[in-house]
């Protein structure tokens, strides 16, 4: 067994000020209650909440402090995540992976921003893999991220075994969040930590699954301090055997026969995707997508591209 401590911290994240001394205060309690603890993980925009006239240059007095509080109690520290301001005027949302030294070791922008409701957000474009000596391969990625399953095979292709994933979700789409991170489980055979916050930083329920789909702790609508330990060789064990001696799915995508042109761009294969009409927020009463004898927008009296047959099936001809 290689065995590994990770707690997440579900907590209230205001709007308006600032939430950084809490989450320091419920470090310093995490850490009494439980000193096996080897890891802490916060919700998405913990530390100022989901305003973006919060952001700031990164790195800052606030990651100062973390970094102290992780050296000072010896645990690797994942603070959620902050609106990050670029040089040039754009805006990340932005996550930092520090180190029982205090050190930084990785930096992560979200991908797949909540567009269109985050459309002033830029999107990263670089993934974040690291290790922790003597226990295994971690992944980050954040909240929407997880809906796209391409981040979480692009991590788990280079060996990530634990993907942690702080979400700030108070919409209705929790429930279905939930069936996603326990699919990713099962699809990509790793241990899944879903940390939400609560009131402005989102509904809670944040979750602890395994890598055979199996949730090992589920908050509720309350604060909620979960010290979950991790078994490495378990997910090593379920990669080489299959989820309950049954299916290999990574060894099975490593061995596929079939390519996929939707991955490239320039294939024609998404086409139809290009029917859909723009990215937008919805308007009240609109029957877009509904009733086709109203013009929904500018892609519905253009051609639609069709990829060579030889490209649709992913051969040669």
């Amino acid at each position: 067994m290689t065995p590994f401590a990770i707690a997440g911290v579900q907590m209230h994240v205001a709007a308006l000020h600032s939430n950084v001394e809490a989450m320091r205060h419920r470090i310093d309690v995490l850490m009494a209650r439980f000193p096996w603890v080897q890891m802490a993980l916060f919700s998405e925009l913990a530390p100022y909440g989901p305003l973006d006239r919060f952001a700031q240059p990164f790195p800052n007095d606030v990651i100062d402090q973390f970094q102290h509080d992780a050296r000072r109690h010896g645990i690797w520290l994942i603070p959620g995540s902050m609106f990050e301001k670029l040089e040039d005027g754009r805006i990340r949302n932005t996550s930092v992976v520090i180190n029982p030294e205090g050190e930084i070791v990785a930096k992560y922008a979200k991908m797949f921003p909540f567009r269109p409701y985050e459309a002033n957000v830029d999107a990263g474009t670089e993934f974040c893999v690291f290790d922790v000596p003597g226990a295994g391969r971690f992944g980050l990625s954040i909240c929407y991220d997880i809906w796209f399953p391409e981040t979480t095979r692009h991590l788990t292709a280079q060996g990530v075994e634990v993907l942690l994933h702080p979400v700030l979700t108070g919409t209705t789409d929790r429930d279905a969040e939930i069936a996603i991170a326990r699919a990713t489980a099962a699809q990509f055979q790793c241990y899944v930590f879903d940390v939400n916050g609560l009131a402005a930083g989102g509904v809670g329920r944040s979750l602890v699954v395994d890598p055979a789909a199996t949730v090992l702790h589920q908050s509720a609508g309350q604060e909620d301090m979960f010290p979950i330990e991790v078994d490495f060789d378990l997910v090593r064990r379920q990669r080489e055997t299959g989820l309950k001696g049954l299916g290999q799915v990574l060894k099975s995508w490593r061995d596929r026969s079939a390519d996929f042109p939707v991955y490239d761009r320039s294939s024609g294969a998404e086409a139809w995707l290009h029917t859909l009409g723009p990215l937008e927020l919805p308007q009240r009463g609109s029957r877009a997508g509904m009733d086709p004898r109203t013009p929904l927008n500018d892609y519905e009296s253009a051609p639609v591209p069709v990829a060579p047959l030889a490209l649709l099936k992913g051969g040669q001809g």
